[in-house]
């Protein structure tokens, strides 16, 4: 994944006034939508250089490698930008799951008529 262009990849971002940008995680292969994190310039510099997702995470107040504890990682196999440059969306192979609460996606529940329901 890295590149000799990754600083014109990365400079092309929009970070917003904390510095971050939404990283949707999509499943290689079925477009599953995985997750939503939040990355910072580093997060995406480390992201591009190693090819595995790396995100900030705003409760622990630092890089969050996905997968540094449960061993779910995240491979990059792409990257896009929208057309404003302020989110990124990346196609991944996910190894294990990607939420965790341990479900395959953090997209398991949806709306019901009394409220949020687990699929």
């Amino acid at each position: 994944m890295a590149t000799g262009k990754s600083s014109a990849l990365i400079d092309a971002v929009a970070f917003n006034s904390d510095g971050l940008v939404p990283a949707i995680a999509q499943r290689e292969g079925t477009g599953e939508v995985l997750m939503l994190a939040w990355m910072n310039r580093e997060a995406l510099e480390e992201t591009v250089k190693t090819g595995f997702a790396c995100y900030w995470s705003r409760s622990r107040g630092r890089l969050w490698r996905k997968g540094e504890e449960s061993g779910h990682v995240q491979r990059v196999i792409g990257l896009k930008i929208d057309c404003d440059g302020d989110t990124i969306l990346m196609t991944v192979q996910q190894t294990g799951a990607a939420c965790h609460t341990g479900q395959p996606t953090c997209f398991f529940r949806h709306a019901g008529e009394d409220g949020w329901i687990e699929d």
